[in-house]
């Protein structure tokens, strides 16, 4: 096994509590990644004793420089279907864990692969109690995924939620119990950009100036809405003399979205869009770039159709940019529909067109929607989240005081 970069500040005499290993599936920037991440910074700086522990390419890292201890497990290799990739990495992660012996006392899992690894090892006799949290139900659709994931959410010792709207979907579904852990932003990373990285950012896009340019974050998969997206750019390109175009960033995922992303590129050809023009794919980006391109495109079209939380939008909102989501229950929990974002109904791209060009061609509005978003992002810390979960695995139902399991 390999540790991965750390902070000048891990000597064991700063860290208190038990000894926490955020488990997570990949090394690169997905959203549960992000939040793994965040959070164990978020961690290490309260003081606690952590480690983020993922699967990749131990020679490789992280996508970025983390400021807590990592440590990166060995990948399984390539499986033909996403059932033997699954199954691949559960293995893998199960055995990195049991490698490192007692070296934990809580295993926080983020996703349904380190779940089922960490349920495993707790199930063999090692006294550590299993975390979850769940950030969204994955779109599976062979059974034996769909059986693991559910396995997933009931295995653990305490489930974790970053909504409310989730909460009570877990319960109402799985019948599972669950405690809200909202996620966090660092507004001061956010808030401000090199201005000559913006502009080398903006003029790699393609997208001058004079024309508004939206950024979409997480690729051209059907969770983030990607063709309702494409459909109501055709429309104001029809509609609109000098129309939008947009920027789409991010697209790594363990999922196979090939088909999908196949469509969306028919799509923009069959609805003529210009790829490139209209539609400028990134793909996923250096993470020293990833605050530069909220600063150098104009306004956040995050049109998801199933979110567990959607971090992009707290991150455009820090940026000091107006954004446009879906109406999923989950946003309502932090925005306010003509306040701090423009919400149209999911799936509609048509009321997604209007709202679009409404944010497009109306400054004034486009400055109330920043001063609507800045103080949401600001209620919402990863601090505050580090300070929630040390007070969950702190619980003396789950564990002895050095961090032990307290046996029934």
């Amino acid at each position: 096994m390999t540790v991965g970069p750390t902070s000048s500040d891990t000597s064991p005499h700063r860290r208190t509590g038990p000894r926490i290993a955020l488990l997570t599936y990949s090394t690169k920037p997905r959203g549960g990644v992000v939040h793994t991440l965040a959070l164990g910074e978020a961690l290490h700086a309260a003081g606690a004793d952590v480690t983020v522990v993922t699967l990749g390419d131990p020679a490789a890292g992280l996508y970025r420089e983390v400021a807590a201890p990592t440590l990166i497990l060995p990948a399984p290799t390539d499986r033909e279907t996403l059932e033997e990739k699954v199954f691949a990495s559960i293995d893998a992660l199960e055995a990195g864990l049991r490698a490192a012996g007692d070296r934990f006392d809580v295993l926080h899992t983020q996703d349904c692969i380190s779940a089922r690894a960490a349920a495993r090892i707790r199930d063999s006799g090692v006294p550590v109690p299993v975390f979850r949290t769940v950030h969204h139900m994955d779109d599976f659709t062979t059974q034996a995924l769909i059986d693991c994931q559910i396995r997933a959410i009931h295995e653990p010792d305490r489930v974790l939620v970053v909504s409310d709207h989730w909460r009570q979907r877990l319960r109402a579904e799985y019948d599972v119990s669950s405690e809200l852990v909202w996620n966090g932003v660092d507004v001061d990373l956010f808030a401000t950009a090199d201005p000559g990285l913006v502009e080398r950012l903006r003029a790699r896009s393609g997208v001058g100036r004079h024309r508004f340019l939206f950024l979409a974050v997480g690729g051209l998969e059907p969770r983030k809405g990607s063709i309702h997206l494409i459909r109501a750019l055709a429309v104001l390109k029809e509609r609109m003399a000098n129309p939008p175009a947009v920027a789409v960033l991010g697209g790594h995922s363990f999922q196979d979205y090939e088909a999908y992303r196949t469509a969306c590129l028919r799509e923009i050809d069959e609805l003529g869009l210009e790829l490139g023009r209209d539609v400028v794919v990134l793909g996923t980006v250096p993470d020293a770039e990833l605050v530069g391109w909220y600063h150098a495109t104009d306004a956040l079209a995050f049109p998801s159709t199933n979110e567990g939380w959607g971090l992009a939008v707290l991150e455009a909102l820090a940026a000091g940019r107006p954004a446009v989501t879906s109406d999923l229950p989950v946003f309502f929990e932090y925005l306010t529909d003509g306040v701090s974002a423009l919400m149209p109904p999911v799936g509609d791209h048509l009321a997604l067109a209007d709202a679009l060009e409404r944010v497009a061609t109306d400054a004034d509005l486009r400055e109330r929607l920043v001063d609507g978003g800045r103080p949401v992002a600001a209620k919402y810390s990863w601090a505050s989240s580090a300070a929630r979960h040390l007070d969950l695995y702190a619980d003396p139902s789950l564990m002895w005081p050095h961090g032990r399991r307290v046996e029934a």
